[in-house]
């Protein structure tokens, strides 16, 4: 039986800890209004020209500013009046505009950080949850040592996804549609494209379709977690049948499923684009966390003297796995790009001027890390069989995917207001230490090996 560490309980609950004492910072600093935004830029701009021109009176022509435009903008309105020209209101327009939108930025900010972490952490357990179905449903001999691991993880699916759901329903109650433009009425009312989808964008329907996502996905874990159990003392193989018999429905449901729950989700933040391969496309960066996270929670096991029948050649085939799903990520990565840049249609482009304009580190960087990276240190068999390799490419490709989701959320939230500061390392922190807490009290509940799995002893005897 798996003893879960008091130190990694420790690190846990701090992490837990300090990333909700950073979330909370995140929520209080972003809360400001009009003047103290516009006060704010003031100063930043003060600050810049007084740099470049070396002014040693800056500071006190700034404190002579009014709370409603900067000096700089007084001064052009008051010539362009007293030219008799009316340039002055559509400056001090364009002004305000740029107040607003940088509070409003500010204010989506955390709400956006939140549910970018929350939405990453539980993509990892439903990765790991249709993964473990596949090894059932393929009657798979290699896996049958690590499906306790895959177990443990799947445990965070169902407090994960329900996180993300209530993250995503205060956004709109308490958050003033933070997240989700389309939940705004007033937006609504302004937009015929979005007012067309409100027959399925709607905030009861998006709510009531996520619970029924939820409860299909928690009652196949449920029922495979308690088949497995059972497994253990029973006589006969009858329990491995009947999770073989519900692994192979499940994945059809999860199929659909998680592509409805990848539009809602994720794509709807841009209600007015869409990709015919998004669905798949969020399944391959899914699979390819989930099958790395398995590994890294293998080899830390293994390394603490568990599983001791875990042999190189399984750390083999999962990192096997991670270089072929990271392979196929890149494969629809590209044919979404590259057709819709092609084609040029102007409501489909628009999505990646956007953050190749605005996030051209984090959306040229994702992909290196994503595939440039696994590429070339997981093509070699070799590397594939040493864990602290194994590792280290686990860790940059979840970083890499932690970004991909940074990228479809952020734009179209705070727009070109980003960065990664307080509420985004927070936000990550929190999580991690709820999910590894999660998972690796799951773990302790029932031996990590299992004893009456008909492929068991294959398992124990796989060479590759």
């Amino acid at each position: 039986m798996y003893t879960f560490s008091s130190k990694l309980k420790s690190v846990a609950i701090g992490l837990m800890i300090i990333g909700a004492i950073g979330v909370v910072i995140g929520f209080v600093t972003s809360n400001k209004d009009f003047t103290q935004v516009e006060t704010m830029l003031a100063s930043e701009s003060h600050n810049g020209e007084a740099a470049d021109h070396h002014d040693a009176n800056a500071e006190d022509s700034h404190a002579t500013e009014t709370s409603h435009t900067t000096e700089a903008h007084a001064e052009t309105a008051d010539h362009a009046i007293s030219d008799g020209h009316g340039d002055a209101h559509a400056e001090v327009d364009e002004h305000t505009k740029h107040v607003n939108h940088v509070m409003h930025a500010m204010h989506k900010r955390p709400w956006a950080a939140l549910y970018v972490a929350a939405f990453f952490f539980f993509m990892i357990a439903l990765g790991v949850l249709a993964f473990y179905a596949v090894q059932y449903a393929a009657q798979a001999g290699w896996s049958p040592l690590l499906l306790r691991v895959m177990e443990g993880i799947t445990a965070y699916m169902l407090p994960g996804a329900l996180i993300v759901l209530l993250i995503a329903a205060l956004s709109h109650f308490i958050g003033h549609n933070s997240i989700f433009v389309w939940m705004d009425p007033e937006v609504v009312a302004h937009d015929k494209l979005i007012a067309g989808k409100t027959g399925w964008l709607n905030i009861w329907g998006f709510i009531i379709r996520g619970l029924i996502f939820i409860g299909g996905w928690f009652l196949y874990r449920h029922f495979s977690r308690k088949y497995s159990i059972a497994q253990d003392k029973a006589d006969d193989n009858k329990n491995f049948v009947k999770t073989f018999r519900i692994s192979a429905a499940f994945l059809v449901f999860f199929l659909y499923t998680e592509s409805m729950m990848s539009w809602d989700w994720i794509m709807s933040v841009d209600p007015h684009w869409f990709s015919t391969l998004f669905g798949w496309y969020v399944l391959a960066g899914m699979m390819v966390c989930g099958i790395t996270v398995i590994s890294m929670v293998t080899i830390y096991l293994k390394s603490r003297g568990y599983l001791p029948k875990v042999n190189d050649s399984h750390i083999h085939d999962l990192a096997k796995f991670m270089f072929g799903f990271s392979i196929f990520w890149t494969y629809l990565w590209f044919s979404q790009f590259m057709l819709i840049w092609y084609s040029n249609i102007p409501e489909e482009v628009t999505y990646f001027v956007t953050r190749f304009q605005d996030y051209q580190i984090p959306f040229l960087g994702m992909v290196v890390m994503n595939f440039v990276f696994p590429f070339l240190v997981l093509m070699n068999s070799d590397y594939k069989r040493i864990p602290w390799f194994v590792i280290m490419a686990g860790v940059i490709i979840l970083c890499g995917h932690y970004i991909d989701i940074f990228n479809m959320i952020m734009p179209a939230t705070v727009g070109d207001q980003w960065s990664i500061g307080i509420p985004e390392i927070s936000s990550i922190l929190l999580f991690a230490g709820l999910f590894i807490f999660i998972v690796f009290t799951a773990l302790t509940k029932h031996p990590l090996e299992p004893k009456r799995n008909p492929f068991i002893k294959e398992s124990e005897h796989f060479h590759y």
